[in-house]
């Protein structure tokens, strides 16, 4: 099922070579008809929210319809085959996530290879994952949750938005980086998740601050830190965990993808596209507003970006023993 990085990162360096005058003159008139984005989750989801944005820019860039084409289902699998099986001509996208890399570690059966059938396109943004609790727990920085965790072994719970999905494996990192012990609750979903913790039945989550700011904003939840290496413009107050964890980084990002083999000329284009609205002012504030920030890469930057992350979450997937299928 693995790729060799090596393969993965010339694929996405040199892109693909056009097969054919038919494919140069489709290249050279994209987009002709409604393009679809594949989402692997449901609408309202944060990747929903990020799809919506970025499909908005590129139906005015490119005069065109960008539609959302929402297909949740097994962490993003479902949503993923269907991209991967799409016919490679620009005009089925995939919406990229965190749990396209987390998965490759997960599942042991997928019907897709992600780094294999699934060609990078762009970045689109970074947002920060936010390390909060109940705000009833005597707990305000990050120091004094490790002190009592270590204290309290195995009574503190940690709620996610499901088994393998990235709220889970920020935590099982933290978990590995520091040592301590808590106790892994799943949910179906990061709203779920976020009313227990609310309530009380869960003391800790690790959460895409997208999901969770207006929560600390009206001090249902306390942010102890947010997980990216600098802080947040959107909370410039919080520390970040890796003040205290030194080298801990874990965050929520998103990037368009397309089926291997699409038309290097439209992987260009579709990049030059998304660059152009990631530098727009009205773009950045929307982003802003969700506690985003842009995040803009080469389609060739962007392979190495998803290699790296699939590297770096097969080995706390390791740690964590988490299997899925």
């Amino acid at each position: 099922m693995e790729v060799p990085r090596r393969t993965f990162l010339s694929f996405a360096a040199g892109g693909v070579a056009l097969a054919g005058t038919s494919r140069i003159a489709a290249a050279d008139t994209y987009p002709a008809r409604p393009v679809h984005i594949i989402v692997g989750f449901p609408p309202g989801a944060a990747s929903d929210i990020n799809a919506r944005l970025i499909g908005d820019w590129l139906s005015g860039r490119l005069k065109e319809q960008f539609i959302i084409d929402n297909r949740p289902g097994a962490g993003s699998n479902v949503g993923t085959e269907a991209a991967a099986h799409a016919p490679a001509d620009g005009y089925t996208l995939l919406l990229v996530t965190p749990p396209n890399v987390i998965n490759i570690s997960l599942y042991d059966n997928l019907n897709f290879n992600f780094l294999r059938d699934i060609a990078p396109i762009a970045s689109i943004m970074r947002t920060p994952m936010v390390m909060e609790v109940n705000a009833a727990l005597p707990i305000k920085t990050v120091a004094e949750f490790i002190a009592y965790a270590k204290a309290n072994p195995g009574k503190l719970n940690f709620a996610s938005s499901g088994n393998g999905t990235g709220s889970h494996v920020a935590a099982e990192l933290f978990k590995f980086m520091t040592g301590v012990d808590i106790v892994h609750v799943p949910y179906r979903g990061p709203a779920q998740a976020l009313t227990d913790l609310i309530s009380g039945r869960v003391q800790v989550m690790f959460d895409v601050l997208t999901s969770s700011i207006a929560h600390i904003r009206a001090g249902e939840v306390r942010a102890l830190a947010v997980t990216t290496v600098a802080r947040s413009a959107a909370l410039p107050d919080v520390p970040t965990v890796a003040d205290t964890v030194p080298g801990y980084e874990s965050s929520g990002w998103a990037g368009v993808g397309a089926p291997a083999n699409t038309p290097a000329d439209i992987v260009a284009t579709l990049n030059g596209a998304i660059g152009a609205g990631l530098a727009d002012a009205k773009v950045q504030a929307s982003l802003a507003d969700l506690g985003a920030a842009p995040m803009s890469m080469t389609s060739a930057e962007f392979g190495k970006f998803l290699a790296d992350e699939s590297a770096k979450w097969a080995k706390v997937v390791k740690f964590a023993n988490i299997k899925l299928g």
